[in-house]
C-alpha cells in the first residue's frame, strides 16, 4: 500500500464489531474519523498497525465473545503481526476499572462515549505514548452525530440511531449504565444523517434506538416519533423505512395513521415485549400492562395491512413460576408473531434482578426457551407458507454462492444466478432470507419476484420478468485506501 504526497498515510488499521446495530453505528462513526485523518483499512486478518474491536458488554455470553475476540488480538500481536490493540464500546464502559488490570497487553481503552477521540487514541499507540491509557467521557447531554460514516454495510442498506441511551431501568438491563439517560436526536440531525446516507445509495434505511417510541420526550416534551417518521418518508430515493425497538408504550393515535398510511415505511415492526404475566412485567419493570400490550397488538393489525410483528421474549426471570411461564406460552401460541426470538435470563451481578429472589437453574430456562420456540416454529412456517404464490418485491443483498444448495452458481455467461434478498417481512441479519434464482441481478436491486416456495424460515422466488428497480449512483469518494471490512457479529 502506498502513500502520495498529498494525502500520506498515517498508519494500517483493521477493526472487528461486536454486538448490536448501534455498536455499528458507533464503528462506522470511528472508521470514518480514523480514514478522514489519513489512517488506511486493511481486511481483518492482515498485518497492520493498530486493531480496534468494539465490544459488546450486554450480557454474559456476550462478555465472554468480546474477551475471546480480544485474546485472540492479542496472539496476534505477540506474533508481530499488530503493533497495538485498541479496546472499544460497551465491554470498555462496563468494566472500565478492571479491564487494564485484567488485560494489561491492552494499548488503549475507549469507553461508549470516548468514540470521538479515537484517533487520539491511533496516534498515541503508534507514537508509543503509554502515560494515558483510557479515555472514559460522560454520556452526553445531546446526541452524538453520526455523520460522516465510513459504512460497512452493502451500499443499499443503512442503520440510522435517532437516539442514545434509555430512561426505561429495567431491572435486567444494563445497558444504561453503559450507554446513559435517553438523548433524543433532533429531527432536522436526523434528516441531515438520513439524506447522507441516501445520496450514498441508501435504499433501505434502518431506525435504531434503545427505545423509539420514547424519541423526543426528552427534546419536545412529547413523543415525536409520527413527526420524524413522516418527515423520512419524504425522501426521494429512498425505498424502504424499517423500526426496530419500538418500546409498547406512546403509541399515539397519530403514530398509528403515520404506520398505516406512509409511502416508504414498510408494514414491519419490532416490539421487543420480554413478557406477558403482569407480575413478571413489574418484576421487569416494563412499565405496561398485559391488557394495553393486547390492546396495542389488535389496533396495529387491525390499521396496519400486511403488518409483520417480530418481538422478543425472557424466559426463566427470578421468580418465573410454571403458571406465569404457561401464560406466555399461550400467549405465543394465540397472537401468532410473524417473527420472534427467546432467551433464557441472563444473571448480571450490577442489576436489580440480580437481587431478586427465586433465581431459576439453567437447565429449567433452557427448556423453557426451548418450548416457546417449539410453539413458535408451526407459527413462523405457516405464514411463510402463506407468502407462496404471492407476488412482492424483494431486496437483493449479495449473490448466493453457499453450499446449501446443489449444482454451480454461475450461469452460462460465469455471473451468478442465485441472489440472497429479503422480502419486507425480514429485518436484516435477525430474519429468514429470500434466495431468488434469476441472472442479471445485483445487489441492490429491487425485483418484483413471485413466491414459489417455503423452505422453513427461509423463501425461494423467482423474477416476474419486469425489469429491477436500480438508481443511478454517483461513485462513491475516497475514503482512505482500505478494502473492505468484515464485521462479526
Amino acid at each position: 500500500m502506498k502513500s502520495d504526497a498529498l494525502n500520506p498515510i498515517k498508519g494500517t488499521f483493521s477493526f472487528v464489531t461486536l454486538g448490536c446495530a448501534k455498536n455499528l453505528v458507533d464503528s462506522e462513526r470511528m472508521l470514518g474519523l480514523l480514514s478522514q485523518d489519513g489512517y488506511a483499512l486493511v481486511p481483518e486478518g492482515e498485518p497492520c498497525d493498530l486493531v480496534i474491536v468494539n465490544t459488546c458488554g450486554f450480557i454474559e455470553p456476550a462478555r465472554k465473545e468480546s474477551m475471546a475476540v480480544i485474546h485472540e488480538l492479542l496472539d496476534r500481536k505477540r506474533a508481530g503481526t499488530v503493533k497495538g490493540v485498541i479496546v472499544a464500546g460497551c465491554l470498555a464502559e462496563r468494566n472500565r476499572e478492571e479491564l487494564l488490570d485484567q488485560v494489561p497487553e491492552i494499548d488503549q481503552v475507549i469507553g461508549v462515549f470516548g468514540r470521538e477521540q479515537i484517533v487520539q487514541a491511533a496516534d498515541r499507540v503508534l507514537g508509543g505514548l503509554v502515560e494515558q491509557r483510557t479515555i472514559f467521557n460522560p454520556a452526553p447531554i445531546q446526541a452524538q452525530i453520526d455523520r460522516a460514516r465510513l459504512r460497512v454495510t452493502p451500499r443499499h442498506l443503512a442503520y440510522l440511531k435517532v437516539s442514545e441511551g434509555c430512561d426505561r431501568l429495567c431491572t435486567f438491563c444494563a445497558i444504561p449504565m453503559m450507554r446513559g439517560k435517553h438523548v433524543t436526536k433532533p429531527i432536522e440531525e436526523v434528516l441531515r444523517e438520513a439524506e447522507e446516507l441516501v445520496r450514498d445509495g441508501v435504499r433501505e434505511l434502518v431506525l435504531v434506538a434503545q427505545d423509539m417510541t420514547y424519541y423526543g420526550m426528552d427534546l419536545y416534551g412529547e413523543p415525536r416519533l409520527a413527526e420524524l417518521l413522516q418527515r423520512l418518508d419524504q425522501l426521494d430515493g429512498l425505498d424502504w423505512i424499517r423500526i426496530l425497538y419500538c418500546y409498547p408504550r406512546h403509541f399515539t393515535d397519530e403514530l398509528y395513521a403515520t404506520l398505516a398510511g406512509a409511502t416508504r415505511i414498510v408494514p414491519y415492526l419490532d416490539m421487543p415485549l420480554q413478557h406477558i404475566n403482569d407480575r413478571m412485567l413489574r418484576a421487569m419493570n416494563r412499565r405496561h400492562t398485559k391488557q394495553e400490550t393486547i390492546g396495542i397488538i389488535q389496533r396495529l393489525r387491525a390499521e396496519i395491512p400486511r403488518l409483520v410483528l417480530r418481538t422478543t421474549f425472557i424466559v426463566g426471570f427470578p421468580g418465573e413460576t410454571e403458571e406465569q411461564f404457561a401464560e406466555l406460552e399461550e400467549f405465543v401460541v394465540q397472537t401468532r408473531f410473524e417473527r420472534l426470538g427467546v432467551f433464557p435470563y441472563s444473571y448480571e451481578p450490577d442489576t436489580p434482578a440480580a437481587r431478586l429472589k427465586g433465581h431459576l437453574d439453567e437447565e429449567t430456562k433452557l427448556q423453557r426457551r426451548d418450548r416457546i420456540m417449539a410453539a413458535q416454529q408451526p407459527i413462523a412456517f405457516e405464514f411463510n407458507e402463506s407468502l407462496v404464490g404471492q407476488t412482492l418485491e424483494v431486496l437483493i443483498d449479495a449473490a448466493d454462492l453457499h453450499p446449501r444448495h446443489e449444482g454451480d452458481p454461475f450461469g452460462p455467461d460465469g455471473q451468478p444466478h442465485r441472489w440472497i434478498g429479503r422480502t419486507y417481512a425480514d429485518a436484516p441479519d435477525v430474519d429468514g432470507l429470500t434466495l431468488v434464482s434469476g441472472s442479471g441481478l445485483r445487489p441492490g436491486d429491487l425485483v418484483e419476484c413471485r413466491i414459489v416456495a417455503a423452505r422453513g424460515y427461509d423463501l425461494e422466488a423467482r423474477p416476474t420478468g419486469r425489469p429491477p428497480r436500480r438508481r443511478k449512483l454517483r461513485p462513491r469518494a475516497a475514503r482512505g485506501r482500505g478494502a473492505s471490512l468484515p464485521i462479526l457479529s
